[in-house]
């Protein structure tokens, strides 16, 4: 089932269109949509991502109004499709090169931006850390949920015990891949290849289930409940960005913070 599009607001700041998830203890979290933004074809019109070829004097308006709901300023990373961790909550250089965040401070706010590759939210169950990973098929593969949920282990060591949010993202009737992905999945035990659809006609291509997979993953980790979204990002172009659809086009964001309820 589908989560729908709703509009996050904050005293003095226009509405933004999110899509989000459960209500949990403790945090807030987020998606962008590419609406209520400032900019035009092909990024209309909330492109977040500042290496997506835009005008970076709009990508910067799309910023400041995203800021204008947001409790303090966003880590943003610069993603490279890996599985580093960042501990949010030391002395952090400006965009570092990783593809997940963690943090168990208030009103920190984290930031993963994408546009096909999934958003993953991962909190304590009371509250006291949160984590935001960027999960495509190789950060994915190569154990950014994992890292991400052991940093967060790491920072509440008595952790009663784990949600998980997988925002939009390519949906498992549009993400066509080859050898290399099968391959890539192939020791991740029993369903694992459930997770893939023959191509009819395409020998060795597969439809793969990225939202399952990630799923599965965080499971197996120790997550005691994980919710999809059930948003394709490459079905619904009105909504949301997607590189595989479109190529030349913008970025979401997923945002999430830790706050008193």
């Amino acid at each position: 089932m589908k989560e729908t599009v709703d509009f996050f607001e904050r005293p003095g700041a226009a509405q933004l269109p999110i899509v989000t998830g459960p209500q949990w203890t403790g945090v807030r979290y987020f998606c962008t949509t590419r609406m209520g933004g400032a900019g035009s074809e092909p990024y209309d019109s909330l492109n977040l991502g500042l290496r997506a070829g835009d005008r970076p004097e709009v990508v910067a308006e799309n910023r400041r109004r995203l800021r204008a709901v947001l409790p303090a300023d966003p880590l943003w990373l610069r993603q490279v499709h890996g599985n580093r961790v960042i501990d949010a909550d030391g002395p952090v250089e400006e965009e570092p090169a990783a593809d997940a965040s963690v943090t168990a401070a208030l009103n920190r706010p984290l930031a993963i931006m994408v546009a096909d590759c999934l958003p993953v939210l991962i909190v304590e169950t009371r509250g006291r850390a949160v984590g935001a990973a960027h999960a495509g098929w190789r950060g994915l593969a190569g154990g950014v949920l994992e890292n991400t949920l052991n940093a967060l282990r790491a920072k509440c060591p008595d952790a009663a015990g784990w949600h998980a949010w997988i925002g939009p993202g390519i949906g498992p009737g549009a993400f066509e891949v080859g050898q290399d992905v099968f391959d890539a999945f192939a020791g991740d035990g029993p369903g694992t290849a459930d997770r893939f659809s023959p191509v009819a006609g395409r020998p060795g291509k597969w439809l793969a289930d990225l939202p399952g997979l990630a799923a599965a993953r965080l499971r197996r980790a120790g997550v005691d409940t994980v919710h999809c979204s059930g948003h394709c990002t490459v079905s619904d172009p009105g909504r949301f960005f997607s590189y595989r659809r479109d190529g030349q086009t913008g970025r979401m964001a997923l945002l999430a913070w830790l706050c008193r309820d």
